[in-house]
């Protein structure tokens, strides 16, 4: 019987999974395969949120594929040639595997091909990648709006079902499930539970009422008001495809106001698709702005004030209680991230890589294509950015957003008996909020006039 080695990289699932699907359709025997890396301590673009939810999700998966007449096999090292010494043990003659959107992953494929085995790379974390939505003339678009509308028209593909059986060779040596200490990390204490079935769970309780209430709570940090799906999308315990078509079967009996909240949701998994574009196509996003005038832009702020900002003790509490459920969950809500990454670029004038690399070192849903995109976005420097005149106000997104105080005396209980008016503006009387806390670290308004400064000098130019 022809062995085939299925590759999991980002598809940590046996339901709706092309590659792992197409492999098992062969008949052929298949050995799944996880290959751990071997860094420790630190790394530039993952943390120990982010490594225990795929510890998680790994011995899901197992459990998963060993109820199905499979296990995982797991081994530790260089990818390509733990694969290459896997196939020489089981005789396999061809690789499978769904394709990586991010250059890290690119460059990994590419050294398989020098294998000498059958690769079959698959489409599966997008429901259109790459070259599939182009402009009239063929070219890639730079602007969401136009990339959206012919996102939209495109046929969108079939979802599969769960593999039900899959026939793996006996005696394959491989390691344990990787654990936080194989890395030299430490757990924490509130990640969301990780795994296939608590990623389905996820999605059922968002189609069954959240969903229809989207486009009006999703810019409320306080509660769940967003999907809280985007770590299952990473890791991808769902399939992007079925989370679009149940999206969409859903919003088709819904009453006009609910289906439009349906379509605003869906219209964030068009912005996760638009960022995976532009990586594929501009990879350079990665260490230089976008936008070509603003590189070798002179960023003037003072990076001692950086480890304030990580810390959550900048004096603005819609700031900190941000970065504290960040330093404390691995999750930070999609309107705090945009007023905290405005804060670091625009109040404190820190070039958006100091934030980019700190949200992918603690997320757990760390994307490495919609993070760099979200960071550019905010500092007024990527593709389809806010204009870098755009700059979000602290104290009114707070007024605006969580006039309350639900959110930020959640997340700094220093701050709980403070009432709420207090929060939307800096403190009249030059003392803190509460014993302990800090006075705000700049004057907004100043710091304003500084960032304006310092882009007009650039655009002055072009």
């Amino acid at each position: 019987m022809k062995t085939v080695l299925h590759w999991f990289r980002r598809d940590l699932r046996i339901t709706d999974n092309t590659a792992l699907d197409a492999a098992a359709r062969t008949g052929a025997a298949v050995v799944p395969v996880y290959v751990a890396s071997e860094w420790k301590g630190a790394h530039r673009w993952t943390g120990a949120h982010r490594q225990e939810f795929l510890c998680g999700s790994l011995a899901a998966l197992d459990g998963n594929l060993r109820s199905i007449g499979s296990r995982l096999i797991v081994r530790r090292g260089d990818a390509v040639e733990e694969l290459a010494r896997l196939a020489r043990e089981t005789g396999a003659t061809a690789i499978s595997f769904n394709r990586d959107p991010d250059p890290f992953g690119r460059a990994v494929e590419e050294r398989l091909a020098g294998l000498g085995l059958e690769l079959h790379a698959c489409k599966d974390h997008a429901v259109h990648e790459r070259d599939e939505v182009l402009t009239g003339e063929g070219n890639p678009f730079r602007v969401f709006t136009p990339y959206s509308r012919a996102w939209l028209k495109l046929a969108k593909p079939a979802v599969r079902g769960r593999i039900k059986s899959l026939t793996t060779p006996q005696g394959v040596a491989g390691d344990p499930v990787p654990t936080l200490a194989d890395w030299g990390l430490a757990p924490h204490r509130r990640i969301m539970e990780p795994g296939e079935r608590a990623a389905r769970e996820r999605l059922k309780a968002f189609l069954a009422g959240p969903i229809r209430r989207y486009g009006l709570d999703r810019d409320l940090p306080a509660g769940q008001t967003t999907s809280r799906l985007s770590q299952d999308l990473r890791f991808g315990l769902l399939s992007i495809r079925e989370v679009y078509a149940r999206c969409e079967e859903v919003a088709r009996d819904l009453p006009a106001a609910e289906r439009k909240s349906a379509q605003t949701f869906i219209n964030e998994l068009i912005w996760r698709e638009f960022y995976f574009q532009i990586l594929w196509h501009w990879p350079e996003v990665l260490e230089q702005d976008f936008s070509p005038k603003f590189r070798g832009m002179r960023w003037v702020g003072d990076e001692r004030n950086l480890e304030r900002w990580k810390t959550g003790t900048t004096g603005f509490p819609i700031v900190d209680a941000a970065i504290r459920q960040l330093n404390e969950t691995g999750f930070m809500h999609n309107r705090a991230r945009m007023i905290v990454a405005m804060f670091l670029t625009k109040d404190l004038q820190l070039h958006w890589r100091h934030g980019e690399q700190y949200f992918m070192q603690q997320l757990t849903d760390g994307e490495i294509a919609s993070n760099n995109g979200g960071w550019q976005w905010s500092a007024g420097t990527g593709a389809d950015a806010a204009p870098y005149f755009r700059i979000q106000n602290p104290w009114t997104q707070t007024q605006r957003y969580d006039p309350e105080g639900r959110y930020i005396k959640e997340w700094l209980p220093e701050l709980r008996d403070v009432p709420a008016d207090r929060f939307a503006k800096p403190p009249a009387d030059g003392r803190t909020l509460a014993p302990g806390y800090p006075l705000p670290m700049v004057d907004h308004a100043v710091a304003r006039d500084r960032t304006l400064a310092m882009f007009k000098t650039v655009a002055a130019g072009d």
